[in-house]
């Protein structure tokens, strides 16, 4: 199974022990060493994955005394002992690591992460990186985002929009895409009119991010981008009994309600979503790009994408970070790494396989659907209307939201319990 940009390692890496993860480093003339170890959970199909693989014969041809081990891991498995592993006494010299208060911040204030401004300053990252992709790549003492040390360097960004089958939209007279929330809501009654699911999605607690990510979009869809500000970085107070926070948390339900988005989803992941999507049981799939490729090369129907319909926000954010572990023994290494990997020769590899580069040419991209996904990235970060994921706040909060959206899924929970509920755990999380 591929994995997928946001949850990269989730699907097909498979998570190594802890054991596993423990490194042995060299000793090595200049009190460095001669081994490099990289740590990362891109699958090596990806787009991403394809520019380390890239990367590592740049590196290795311009330090060619120095032996570079990629170590690969899964997501779950470094969120869950990347405290214990870096504190250790024999730690990886550069590290993928999730952005966030709950994760990247955490690695941050604990002192676990060497702060990057020298070598921001040094190599011009932040010219590369800026604006909202550059948002938490930031860390104050505290571990909050959008201020503070530079603790990461993200490579590329990630948005969130609706795959769709074109071939059942023409099945359901729906001849062009929709413009705004109601004209989807109307699109969606044509698709059930003619016996087709509109949406296929997930809400396991383990993987099923779908139903989050529905969630969320209908959020960011009427929100301010004071609204997310205030709530992704702990600023103002947030009162999601109000505004875009109930009123898409109550659009939501009604789309369980309606069955727009199917039954029984509590015990489907992200990849039982996608299936069932590529066998044509529904009509659309809400995803980011990172499976982009994978659709491209496993459909076997006519598709295209679109974003959510009259959106003032829309889901997506800059990719995962590299970061250079505190007790790293090769830290210059480790930052020629990242200046590898932001290389136009990487960039410009992971664009032209549709993995949305921060740093490359999109002139350059060949295909035109590749080049069209870019040029609508490029775009939303322009215009700054992303809105980010929703468990980066407070700790445990991926965990949170998605043991209620299988809730509410189930209908088990209305929005108004939701709402309650996340006030709760987000105040007191904001807190501690």
């Amino acid at each position: 199974m591929r994995s997928i940009s946001r949850r990269q390692a989730l699907g097909g890496l498979g998570a190594l022990s802890l054991t596993a993860l423990t490194l042995t480093a060299c000793k090595a003339a200049g009190g460095g060493s001669d081994k490099f170890t990289i740590l990362q959970y891109e699958d090596p199909t990806t787009p991403q994955g394809q520019g380390w693989q890239k990367a590592v014969e740049l590196f290795k041809a311009k330090h060619p005394d120095v032996t570079v081990d990629v170590q690969q891991t899964s997501f779950d498995a470094f969120r869950q002992n990347a405290k214990i592993l870096l504190s250790g006494n024999t730690v990886p010299d550069v590290v993928e690591f999730n952005k966030g208060n709950a994760d990247g911040g955490q690695l941050a204030s604990q002192g676990l992460l060497e702060p990057l401004n020298d070598a921001v300053t040094k190599f011009g990252w932040d010219k590369k990186v800026s604006g909202s992709m550059a948002a938490f790549a930031k860390y104050d003492e505290e571990g909050k985002a959008g201020s503070g040390d530079w603790y990461g360097i993200p490579n590329v960004g990630e948005y969130v929009y609706f795959y769709y089958n074109k071939t059942k939209f023409a099945k359901a007279g729906i001849s062009e895409i929709p413009t705004d929330l109601a004209s989807f809501e109307d699109a969606m009654d044509k698709l059930q009119a003619v016996g087709e699911l509109p949406i296929s999605s997930s809400a396991s607690t383990s993987q099923g991010f779908n139903q989050m990510w529905i969630w969320y979009s209908l959020v960011s869809a009427e929100a301010s981008r004071k609204d997310i500000d205030d709530f992704m970085f702990i600023r103002d107070q947030v009162n999601f009994n109000s505004g875009a926070w109930k009123d898409g948390t109550e659009r939501f339900q009604q789309w369980i309600d309606k069955g727009y988005i199917g039954s029984q989803l509590g015990g489907l992941s992200f990849e039982q979503a996608t299936v069932n999507f590529l066998s044509e049981k529904a009509a659309m799939l809400p995803w980011n790009n990172g499976m982009f490729a994978r659709i491209r090369e496993d459909a076997s129907f006519d598709w295209g994408f679109f974003i959510m319909p009259g959106a003032q926000l829309s889901m997506g954010s800059s990719g995962h970070l590299w970061g250079v572990p505190a007790k790293s023994k090769n830290k210059d290494l480790a930052y020629d790494w990242i200046e590898t990997t932001l290389s136009p020769e990487v960039q410009n590899l992971i664009g032209q396989k549709g993995g949305l580069p921060l740093a490359g040419d999109t002139e350059t991209i060949s295909d035109p659907l590749t080049k069209e996904l870019t040029e609508r990235f490029d775009e939303v970060v322009k215009a700054d209307t992303l809105s980010f994921y929703p468990d980066y706040p407070v700790p445990g909060f991926l965990d949170f939201i998605q043991n209620h959206m299988q809730a509410m899924s189930n209908k088990n929970e209305s929005a108004d319990e939701y709402l309650d509920a996340l006030q709760e755990f987000y105040d007191k999380g904001t807190k501690d």
